[in-house]
């Protein structure tokens, strides 16, 4: 039977060391542990926030959707110089038709406080955007600040998403409220956040579009 050699037995400040390190280790896996349960956490906390609004962020159907809106025979895709005439659109705001070629559009996506020329628009609902416009009788109302805050919020959440969104005012508008996507429209006149989300989810570069993987 063999013994362990004095000279291997550590000392009691080396025991005391191990002892130390090892509860350090410990300290340590549990810290690692613990920060990835939290950032776990805040990730769904984030999904859970996204997801619900926009549907399946960031994907595309290979099926061409029939709705929500209503859909508009086709104007064409001409690109036209700028400041051309041609003949008028079938609805306002426009769901395809005549359009300025690049540089001169797509607009870039995201908010606009600006109106934005039709010729300009249409060009990014080609590319699989969607419009989202706005008509306030009185731009400087509560009621109009409210509405702008709202939409933004979602165009907000959507660009986060990587989603083809633009939005704009657009005076003398019919309707208070207009989205268009390549050959669909669906205007109405009281904010309704699961109307806006449900029609950019179902036309956001939806194979109706001619150039839905451009951006």
């Amino acid at each position: 039977m063999s013994t362990q050699s004095p000279k291997n037995k550590p000392t009691p400040t080396q025991a005391r060391a191990a002892r130390r390190e090892r509860r350090q280790n410990r300290r340590k896996f549990t810290r690692v542990l613990i920060g990835l349960a939290i950032a776990g956490v805040a990730l769904l906390l984030i999904l859970g926030l996204i997801l619900p609004m926009l549907g399946n962020l960031g994907t595309s159907s290979d099926k061409a959707p029939d709705g929500p809106g209503k859909q508009i025979e086709s104007d064409g895709k001409d690109h036209i110089d700028e400041g051309s005439e041609h003949p008028p659109y079938r609805t306002v705001p426009a769901a395809s038709g005549w359009h300025y070629p690049q540089p001169l559009a797509p607009v870039s996506w995201g908010i606009h406080t600006e109106y934005i020329p039709e010729e300009k628009r249409i060009h990014s609902l080609e590319h699989g955007g969607i419009s989202i416009a706005y008509n306030c009788a009185e731009p400087a109302s509560d009621d109009c600040k409210q509405l702008v805050e709202s939409l933004t919020s979602i165009v907000d959440r959507a660009r986060e998403a990587n989603l083809k969104v633009v939005m704009s005012p657009y005076p003398d508008m019919p309707n208070k409220i207009a989205l268009t996507a390549w050959t669909f429209i669906d205007a109405f006149d009281e904010f309704d956040e699961n109307r806006i989300k449900d029609f950019i989810n179902a036309h956001e570069s939806s194979p109706n579009a001619p150039e839905r993987f451009a951006n």
